[in-house]
C-alpha cells in the first residue's frame, strides 16, 4: 500500500514534517487560548468534554454552563479545527511514514504499519469533521439524538487513532535515535 506522503522526497520530509508540527503546536496554544473559558463543573475538560458528551442530557449541561463568550469561543474553535484537523492528522502521518522507514531499516516486524497508520490518521481527521458537524448541529439547537452519539463515537475513534499513531512515531524515533547512536560507537 502507497500513501501520497510518501511522496515527499527524503530531503524534504524533515523541512516538511518540521513545518507542519509548527503550524499543528500554533493551532494548539491558539485553541489553548482561546478555549479557556469552555472549562466549567458541567464541561471540566472543556470543548473535549462536549465531544465526549454521548447523551443530549449531557450536552445540554455543558451547553447551558456556557455563557455567549464561551459559546463564540466553541463556534470558534469548531470552525478552526477544520484546519488543525489537517494539520495534526498529516504531521502524525508523516511522522508514522517516517518512523515506518526507520523501522525497516533497524528490520522491526512492524515498519509496514507506517504506510497503514498514516492512512488512518486521515481518517481520524474525517471522522473529526463528522464530529465537528455533529457537535455544530447540537450547538445551533438540535440537542437530540443522534447528534451527541455520533460526536461521541467519532471523537473515541479519532482519539484512539491518533494515540495508536503517536505511539508509532514515537517508537520510531526511538528506534531509530538508538540506531544512530550504535552507529556512532
Amino acid at each position: 500500500m502507497h500513501h501520497p506522503l510518501e511522496n515527499i522526497p527524503l530531503e524534504w520530509r524533515s523541512k516538511v514534517f518540521w513545518l507542519l508540527l509548527a503550524l499543528t503546536l500554533a493551532l494548539m496554544v491558539v485553541f489553548n487560548l482561546t478555549g479557556a473559558s469552555l472549562a466549567t463543573p458541567a464541561a471540566p475538560l472543556g470543548i473535549v468534554s462536549y465531544e465526549l458528551a454521548g447523551s443530549p442530557l449531557q450536552a445540554q449541561a455543558m451547553l447551558d454552563s456556557w455563557d455567549q463568550k464561551a459559546k463564540l469561543a466553541a463556534a470558534f474553535g469548531l470552525g478552526l479545527d477544520y484546519l488543525f484537523m489537517a494539520a495534526y492528522s498529516t504531521t502524525v502521518g508523516l511522522g508514522c511514514i517516517w518512523a515506518g522507514d526507520a523501522l525497516l531499516r533497524q528490520r522491526w516486524p512492524l515498519s509496514g504499519l507506517g504506510v497503514w497508520l498514516a492512512w488512518g490518521l486521515w481518517l481520524a481527521a474525517a471522522l473529526d469533521a463528522i464530529e465537528n458537524l455533529a457537535l455544530t448541529v447540537i450547538m445551533l439547537g438540535t440537542v437530540a439524538s443522534p447528534w451527541p452519539e455520533i460526536a461521541r463515537w467519532c471523537a473515541l475513534v479519532k482519539f484512539g487513532l491518533l494515540f495508536v499513531g503517536l505511539v508509532y512515531a514515537f517508537l520510531g524515533l526511538v528506534v531509530n535515535l538508538s540506531g544512530r547512536l550504535l552507529r556512532d560507537r
